[in-house]
């Protein structure tokens, strides 16, 4: 049974605490932590696990075998630098920190420990559709990949959701499974601006559109919404040389009603992709078990920070801006 300490009891937190808890096989969450003391109580009440005041008192805990980290991203550099000091495996919900610099020291201090420790989560590689998709590919039936064809859109946001919140909280899943998909490293990214619709502000060009380029050539673009009013429209089409693979969406049955024919689109990511997570935290669980991260790591997680910064840098720029990491992948991740 592997032991778990949970950092950041919000929202996330506490429905991954009852994930843990009440569906994941062996794995027991024996302690929880947070800086609000409420979600803190509202955590530990979900799995009756210890309450500490700071999560690198967490971390120390000799119960505590590996660590969930659910927290802000701003807070995460701190407690994954203890963990690999410590030697605990580690699941961190993305990002893996707020900067490329802060996820680089994270690679570094990994690489230095000699011990792979760290998966950072980046769920959509666990969805069954993105699977199929991965699948077709390697198949070799298709030929190469081309382009991509790709929507991230939202019923709605906040006020306080900005520009760069449509690369760093909305088209990062983007970033990071279409990586994975092609199995190619982004070159260069350029953000395009249409018509704002009437249901943004002032501080959010909504929508956009993020075109990507990778090494080989394959060319994506990224239709982001996130004031859509719809629903929660997830669409991936890859263009290859010999066909096309449409990623399929969520079966529900086609309802026909007062002379329509209707079939439900989901309105949150909490609900299209929570197979996606109940899978994800399993493998976690299964691997962190064995002393082994099968999922996306560390790097993948410095590569998508840098990503995001170049897409950051092409929003205020319009100009194609290059994707460079300030180091080589190291072997440690080969």
């Amino acid at each position: 049974m592997l032991k778990v300490g949970v950092i950041g009891c919000g929202g996330m937190g506490r429905d991954h605490i009852d994930r843990l808890t009440n569906k994941i096989q062996g794995v027991e969450v024996v302690a929880v932590s947070d800086p609000v003391a409420e979600n803190a109580k509202l955590g530990a009440a979900i799995c009756n696990g210890k309450i500490y005041e700071n999560a690198i008192e967490l971390i120390e805990a000799t119960e505590v075998e590996a660590i969930f980290v659910v927290s802000p991203g701003f807070a995460h550099k701190e407690p994954l630098l203890k963990a690999i000091e410590l030697g605990k495996r580690v699941f961190c919900e993305k990002p893996l920190a707020t900067t490329a610099d802060d996820c680089l020291e994270i690679v570094k201090a990994e690489v230095a420990s000699g011990k792979h420790l760290i998966q950072t989560g980046f769920m959509r590689r666990y969805d069954r559709g993105y699977r199929q998709v991965k699948a077709a590919l390697e198949s070799g039936e298709y030929g190469e990949p081309l382009m991509l064809h790709c929507t991230h859109r939202n019923p709605e946001v906040g006020e306080n959701y900005t520009t760069p919140m449509a690369v760093h909280d909305t088209a990062i899943h983007e970033i990071d499974v279409l990586h994975w998909l092609t199995d190619d490293d982004y070159e260069s990214v350029q953000v395009l601006m249409p018509r704002v619709t009437k249901y943004s502000h002032a501080q959010l060009n909504d929508p956009q559109i993020m075109l990507l380029r990778t090494k080989k050539g394959v060319c994506i673009d990224v239709e982001v919404f996130v004031n859509c009013k719809f629903g929660y429209d997830i669409q991936c089409e890859v263009v290859c040389e010999d066909g096309s693979i449409k990623m399929a969406e969520p079966a529900y049955p086609d309802v026909r009603k007062d002379a329509k024919l209707a079939t439900t689109i989901d309105t949150d990511c909490f609900v299209r992709f929570k197979d996606a997570y109940d899978v994800e935290v399993q493998d976690w669980v299964d691997q962190a078990g064995n002393g082994v991260i099968a999922g996306p790591n560390a790097w993948d997680g410095y590569l998508a920070a840098v990503t995001a910064d170049a897409l950051v840098k092409a929003q205020e720029t319009g100009n194609i801006e290059p994707v460079v990491t300030a180091v080589e992948m190291p072997e440690f991740y080969k």
